[in-house]
């Protein structure tokens, strides 16, 4: 998601200034992508530039208060009625693995298992923070977890794929692939 977009939608359900916008933001994030200040005031300056917010006056605190225009909510209408591209191209953890079985000398199983530790802590801290969320009370948080339970799942079972198939193309340069406590702790969590 853009920030530009985030800020005027957010602008869309009311006025706001900058470090009311960045807060709002973050809470509704569940603080999962902080802003810098700093880009919330650039921002505002571009959607103003662009005709998407109005620029108000100062409130009586000194805060500069801004308002989506007609063009700004028509911007956020299109935003939320057209679905958001698949990512594609520049993803490390899969490049890392296409250099890792070309580039002699590197151990893609160790790597894969070391990686798969990385992503079932992950998994282990996202399974925590849900047992302790409520949806009624915090909606917009409990999305975003549970979207970020979804990947770390999603990269577990990648791992588990990359492990396999490395072992079917070079069974002589990979020792087969061992159980590890980092697997029973991904199936229990499953």
């Amino acid at each position: 998601m853009s920030v530009r977009m985030g800020v005027l939608a957010l602008l869309v359900g009311g006025p706001g200034y900058g470090y009311q916008l960045r807060g709002e933001f973050e809470h509704r994030t569940g603080g999962t992508w902080p802003l810098n200040i700093g880009q919330v005031y650039t921002t505002l300056d571009r959607l103003e530039r662009d005709g998407l917010v109005a620029r108000g006056d100062a409130d009586d605190d000194g805060h500069v208060v801004y308002t989506a225009t007609d063009a700004g909510r028509d911007a956020v209408a299109r935003w939320f009625s057209e679905p958001v591209p698949a990512k594609r191209g520049r993803d490390e953890l899969s490049i890392k693995f296409a250099l890792a079985v070309t580039v002699p000398g590197v151990d893609v199983t160790r790597l894969v298992q070391l990686q798969r530790t990385a992503a079932v802590r992950n998994l282990q801290d996202l399974t925590r923070l849900k047992r302790t969320s409520d949806p009624a009370s915090d909606l917009p948080w409990s999305l975003v977890l549970e979207s970020m339970l979804f990947q770390a799942e999603a990269e577990v079972r990648w791992l588990d794929h990359v492990e396999s198939t490395v072992a079917r193309y070079r069974p002589d340069e990979h020792p087969a692939p061992t159980a590890t406590p980092a697997d029973e702790t991904v199936r229990s969590a499953r």
